[in-house]
């Protein structure tokens, strides 16, 4: 019979690349202020707007986005009060962005 070794003190992941917001692609870093439902946030955007968050369907079926989450939006071209929500970022992601002053916390 073999024994597993049990990992009491596991490593945190050491990140190595994060994804950044890419200016050409008018993507922003924003905060989830609040969950609207049937897909929908309240984001809180770099940029000083408040928008309104869609999360599409092959992101939501993936990930699990929560109030207070980091994510990447792409405002609207004809509606910038809207967004679409394209990506979520980790808590060690966050602490890099955090580290290399993307985040203003």
């Amino acid at each position: 019979m073999q024994t597993k070794k049990k990992n009491n003190n596991p490593e945190p992941a050491e990140v190595t690349r994060v994804r950044t917001p890419r200016k050409e692609n008018k993507e922003v870093l924003a905060i989830v202020e609040s969950m609207l439902g049937a897909n929908h946030v309240k984001l809180r955007c770099m940029d000083g707007i408040v928008r309104m968050g869609r999360i599409p369907g092959s992101m939501k079926k993936k990930t699990w986005i929560r109030e207070g989450d980091i994510v990447i939006a792409v405002p609207w071209e004809i509606q910038n009060e809207k967004a679409d929500v394209i990506w979520k970022y980790t808590r060690p992601q966050v602490n890099w962005l955090e580290r290399k002053g993307y985040l203003k916390s």
